[in-house]
């Protein structure tokens, strides 16, 4: 069957709204552990860049996760998991100097957890390409 059959679509969508439920579900045991919604919104923006990255460089340098893979964690799993909207309700709902300390931290943080992803992946492959 190609790609294109709709049995084909079909699985991909029900795969992905599994992955859905399971990443808006860990999200909400993340909001019942941590009791801060600053603090559970950062974690799951940070875990959740960290974890993309760790999807995107693999894709791009592995492969060895197949298209269904991706649109279960990438698209369903990652994008109920994180948040983006409730990290910008969370920062004007803050008071103005926490909500700008707010911003910089998610921002720097996420972006080191997405290199911290990519050198995982990148250190992963490393004695592979030293023995080919």
């Amino acid at each position: 069957m190609s790609g294109t059959h709709p049995l084909v679509r079909l699985e991909t969508v029900l795969l992905i709204a599994v992955g859905g439920f399971a990443g808006s579900n860990l999200r909400y045991f993340v909001e019942l552990t941590i009791p801060s919604t600053l603090g559970a919104t950062f974690a799951v923006n940070v875990l959740g860049s960290f974890a993309l990255a760790l999807i995107l460089t693999e894709a791009s340098t592995i492969g060895a996760l197949s298209d269904r893979a991706k649109f279960v964690f990438g698209t369903g799993f990652l994008s109920s998991f994180t948040t983006f909207s409730t990290f910008v309700l969370d920062v004007v709902s803050a008071d103005p100097l926490v909500g700008l300390g707010y911003v910089v931290a998610s921002y720097v943080t996420a972006f080191v957890a997405v290199l911290l992803g990519r050198t995982v992946v990148a250190r992963a492959i490393a004695p592979r390409m030293e023995v080919a």
